[in-house]
């Protein structure tokens, strides 16, 4: 089996994007960029960061929109599983996110990046519980 180049080079592309936002936001606003932080800054406002928040999310959403006008063949056309076991799932990241301080845009990119041991042990924790569950969905489920 050989593997075609061109495949590595959008993945490349979004990590070298996602690494320099990190930096980015680090440097210049002194914060990290934990998705699931800014976006609960939006939802549930408390702070004078709500602006800055809001036009961080937008730029995501539009981003991805942009995307979908550029590339609509990199978006799935259906749902690899059921509504309602879509649903769940969602219900289970937020939950795990709000367990875990955080998501892994804040401990895998950033944490892990600042030598957070919190962080580290976070990621590690987040890995191994998403290869547990592949396994029981998709070796163990079928």
């Amino acid at each position: 089996m050989q593997l075609d180049p061109s495949t590595f080079i959008a993945p490349i592309i979004g990590g070298l994007i996602i690494g320099a936002v990190s930096v980015a936001m680090l440097l210049f606003n002194g914060r990290v960029t934990g998705i699931s932080s800014i976006l609960s800054g939006v939802l549930v406002p408390r702070s004078a960061q709500f602006t800055w928040k809001t036009l961080f999310v937008v730029g995501m959403l539009l981003g991805g929109v942009a995307l979908l006008f550029a590339a609509p063949d990199a978006f799935p056309t259906g749902l690899p599983r059921s509504l309602p076991m879509t649903a769940v799932s969602g219900l289970l990241v937020g939950f795990g996110t709000r367990l875990g301080g955080g998501c892994t845009s804040g401990h895998g990119v950033c944490g892990i990046g600042r030598f957070s041991g919190r962080s580290i042990v976070a990621t590690l924790t987040f890995i191994l519980t998403g290869a547990i569950t592949v396994f029981f969905v998709r070796v163990l489920g079928s």
